[in-house]
Protein backbone atom coordinates (compact mmCIF):
# COMPACT_ATOMS: atom_id res chain seq x y z
CA UNK A 1 0.00 0.00 0.00
CA UNK A 2 1.32 3.45 -0.84
CA UNK A 3 1.47 6.43 1.50
CA UNK A 4 -0.31 9.47 0.05
CA UNK A 5 2.85 11.55 -0.46
CA UNK A 6 5.43 8.89 -1.36
CA UNK A 7 6.02 6.07 -3.77
CA UNK A 8 7.72 3.87 -1.16
CA UNK A 9 5.71 0.70 -0.44
CA UNK A 10 4.62 0.02 3.13
CA UNK A 11 5.56 -3.27 4.70
CA UNK A 12 2.82 -5.78 3.99
CA UNK A 13 1.18 -7.10 7.13
CA UNK A 14 -0.60 -10.45 7.28
CA UNK A 15 -0.17 -13.86 5.82
CA UNK A 16 2.59 -14.14 3.25
CA UNK A 17 6.02 -12.70 2.72
CA UNK A 18 6.75 -9.07 2.00
CA UNK A 19 7.19 -8.97 -1.76
CA UNK A 20 5.76 -5.63 -2.95
CA UNK A 21 3.02 -7.49 -4.88
CA UNK A 22 5.41 -9.59 -6.92
CA UNK A 23 2.90 -12.43 -6.90
CA UNK A 24 -0.82 -12.58 -7.41
CA UNK A 25 -2.92 -14.88 -5.29
CA UNK A 26 -5.57 -16.97 -7.06
CA UNK A 27 -7.17 -18.99 -4.27
CA UNK A 28 -10.09 -20.03 -6.48
CA UNK A 29 -7.68 -22.25 -8.43
CA UNK A 30 -6.77 -24.16 -5.25
CA UNK A 31 -10.44 -25.04 -4.77
CA UNK A 32 -10.41 -26.62 -8.25
CA UNK A 33 -7.11 -28.42 -7.66
CA UNK A 34 -8.42 -29.88 -4.41
CA UNK A 35 -11.52 -31.20 -6.16
CA UNK A 36 -14.23 -28.73 -5.12
CA UNK A 37 -17.46 -29.28 -7.08
CA UNK A 38 -16.19 -32.55 -8.57
CA UNK A 39 -18.49 -35.58 -8.48
CA UNK A 40 -17.77 -38.47 -6.15
CA UNK A 41 -18.60 -41.03 -8.86
CA UNK A 42 -19.75 -41.41 -12.48
CA UNK A 43 -23.52 -41.35 -11.93
CA UNK A 44 -25.79 -38.29 -12.09
CA UNK A 45 -26.59 -38.66 -8.39
CA UNK A 46 -22.92 -38.62 -7.40
CA UNK A 47 -22.77 -34.84 -7.04
CA UNK A 48 -22.37 -33.95 -10.71
CA UNK A 49 -22.37 -30.14 -10.87
CA UNK A 50 -23.63 -30.18 -14.46
CA UNK A 51 -26.74 -32.05 -13.30
CA UNK A 52 -27.30 -29.61 -10.43
CA UNK A 53 -26.79 -26.33 -12.30
CA UNK A 54 -30.07 -26.51 -14.28
CA UNK A 55 -31.99 -26.58 -10.98
CA UNK A 56 -30.46 -23.23 -9.95
CA UNK A 57 -31.45 -19.76 -11.07
CA UNK A 58 -29.49 -18.47 -14.05
CA UNK A 59 -27.64 -16.04 -11.79
CA UNK A 60 -26.70 -18.60 -9.13
CA UNK A 61 -25.74 -21.26 -11.66
CA UNK A 62 -23.96 -18.79 -14.00
CA UNK A 63 -26.23 -20.00 -16.82
CA UNK A 64 -26.09 -17.73 -19.84
CA UNK A 65 -28.70 -19.48 -22.01
CA UNK A 66 -30.98 -22.51 -21.86
CA UNK A 67 -32.16 -24.65 -24.72
CA UNK A 68 -34.48 -27.65 -24.76
CA UNK A 69 -31.63 -30.21 -24.62
CA UNK A 70 -28.49 -28.27 -23.63
CA UNK A 71 -27.50 -25.10 -21.78
CA UNK A 72 -24.60 -22.64 -21.85
CA UNK A 73 -22.85 -21.85 -18.57
CA UNK A 74 -19.77 -19.92 -17.51
CA UNK A 75 -16.86 -22.03 -16.36
CA UNK A 76 -16.40 -21.54 -12.61
CA UNK A 77 -12.63 -22.01 -13.09
CA UNK A 78 -12.09 -20.20 -16.43
CA UNK A 79 -9.06 -20.33 -18.69
CA UNK A 80 -9.96 -16.85 -19.97
CA UNK A 81 -12.61 -14.23 -19.29
CA UNK A 82 -15.91 -15.32 -20.88
CA UNK A 83 -15.00 -19.03 -20.90
CA UNK A 84 -18.30 -20.81 -21.54
CA UNK A 85 -19.32 -24.44 -21.66
CA UNK A 86 -22.25 -25.96 -23.55
CA UNK A 87 -23.63 -28.89 -21.57
CA UNK A 88 -26.44 -31.38 -22.26
CA UNK A 89 -29.05 -31.66 -19.52
CA UNK A 90 -28.86 -35.43 -19.84
CA UNK A 91 -25.99 -37.04 -17.90
CA UNK A 92 -23.89 -38.64 -20.65
CA UNK A 93 -20.13 -39.01 -20.80
CA UNK A 94 -19.34 -39.36 -24.48
CA UNK A 95 -20.14 -37.30 -27.56
CA UNK A 96 -21.37 -40.44 -29.28
CA UNK A 97 -23.99 -40.85 -26.52
CA UNK A 98 -25.84 -37.70 -27.65
CA UNK A 99 -28.97 -38.16 -29.72
CA UNK A 100 -29.53 -36.17 -32.91
CA UNK A 101 -31.52 -33.36 -31.23
CA UNK A 102 -28.89 -32.91 -28.50
CA UNK A 103 -26.07 -32.88 -31.06
CA UNK A 104 -27.85 -30.29 -33.19
CA UNK A 105 -28.64 -28.02 -30.23
CA UNK A 106 -25.10 -28.33 -28.85
CA UNK A 107 -23.79 -27.09 -32.19
CA UNK A 108 -26.39 -24.30 -32.32
CA UNK A 109 -25.61 -23.02 -28.79
CA UNK A 110 -21.90 -23.14 -29.59
CA UNK A 111 -22.51 -20.86 -32.58
CA UNK A 112 -24.68 -18.54 -30.46
CA UNK A 113 -21.98 -18.43 -27.77
CA UNK A 114 -19.46 -17.29 -30.38
CA UNK A 115 -21.82 -14.56 -31.58
CA UNK A 116 -22.48 -13.39 -28.00
CA UNK A 117 -18.80 -13.39 -27.07
CA UNK A 118 -17.88 -11.39 -30.17
CA UNK A 119 -20.66 -8.89 -29.46
CA UNK A 120 -20.01 -8.59 -25.72
CA UNK A 121 -16.23 -8.73 -25.60
CA UNK A 122 -14.89 -8.35 -29.13
CA UNK A 123 -13.30 -11.82 -29.11
CA UNK A 124 -10.91 -12.26 -32.04
CA UNK A 125 -10.95 -16.06 -32.02
CA UNK A 126 -11.91 -19.13 -30.01
CA UNK A 127 -10.61 -22.39 -28.67
CA UNK A 128 -13.52 -24.83 -28.88
CA UNK A 129 -13.37 -28.44 -27.83
CA UNK A 130 -14.18 -31.37 -25.59
CA UNK A 131 -11.93 -33.50 -23.45
CA UNK A 132 -13.42 -36.99 -23.74
CA UNK A 133 -12.50 -39.07 -20.72
CA UNK A 134 -10.23 -38.50 -17.74
CA UNK A 135 -7.18 -39.65 -19.72
CA UNK A 136 -7.87 -36.83 -22.20
CA UNK A 137 -7.98 -34.21 -19.46
CA UNK A 138 -11.70 -33.99 -18.69
CA UNK A 139 -12.10 -32.52 -15.21
CA UNK A 140 -15.62 -33.97 -15.01
CA UNK A 141 -15.42 -36.92 -17.38
CA UNK A 142 -18.83 -38.39 -16.53
CA UNK A 143 -20.84 -35.46 -17.96
CA UNK A 144 -20.06 -34.23 -21.46
CA UNK A 145 -19.33 -30.52 -21.85
CA UNK A 146 -17.88 -28.47 -24.69
CA UNK A 147 -15.57 -25.56 -23.88
CA UNK A 148 -15.76 -22.25 -25.74
CA UNK A 149 -12.80 -20.09 -24.76
CA UNK A 150 -12.64 -16.60 -26.27
CA UNK A 151 -9.23 -15.36 -27.41
CA UNK A 152 -7.84 -11.96 -28.37
CA UNK A 153 -4.76 -11.01 -30.36
CA UNK A 154 -1.90 -10.65 -27.88
CA UNK A 155 -3.82 -12.19 -24.96
CA UNK A 156 -0.89 -14.45 -24.13
CA UNK A 157 1.16 -12.12 -21.97
CA UNK A 158 3.69 -12.75 -19.24
CA UNK A 159 1.10 -13.91 -16.70
CA UNK A 160 0.14 -17.24 -18.29
CA UNK A 161 3.54 -17.78 -19.90
CA UNK A 162 5.82 -16.96 -16.95
CA UNK A 163 3.45 -16.82 -13.99
CA UNK A 164 1.33 -19.82 -15.04
CA UNK A 165 -1.85 -17.99 -14.04
CA UNK A 166 -4.60 -15.90 -15.63
CA UNK A 167 -5.82 -12.55 -14.43
CA UNK A 168 -9.57 -12.16 -14.92
CA UNK A 169 -10.71 -8.53 -14.90
CA UNK A 170 -14.39 -9.14 -14.23
CA UNK A 171 -16.56 -10.99 -11.71
CA UNK A 172 -18.27 -14.09 -13.12
CA UNK A 173 -21.73 -12.71 -12.26
CA UNK A 174 -21.00 -9.58 -14.33
CA UNK A 175 -19.64 -11.66 -17.22
CA UNK A 176 -22.75 -13.88 -17.11
CA UNK A 177 -25.06 -10.86 -17.33
CA UNK A 178 -23.05 -9.29 -20.16
CA UNK A 179 -23.19 -12.49 -22.22
CA UNK A 180 -26.86 -13.17 -21.43
CA UNK A 181 -27.67 -9.67 -22.67
CA UNK A 182 -25.65 -10.28 -25.88
CA UNK A 183 -27.06 -13.78 -26.52
CA UNK A 184 -28.70 -14.00 -29.98
CA UNK A 185 -32.36 -14.98 -29.93
CA UNK A 186 -32.81 -16.26 -33.48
Amino acid sequence: MLHPMTIEPEQQIGVGTQDAFQRLWTPHRMAYIQGENKPTGPEAGDGCPFCGIPEMSDQDGLVVARGKHVYAVLNLYPYNGGHLMVVPYRHVADYTDLDAAETLELADLTKRAMVALRKASGAHGFNIGMNQGQAAGAGIAAHLHQHIVPRWGGDTNFMPVVGHTKVLPQLLADTRQMLADAWPTD
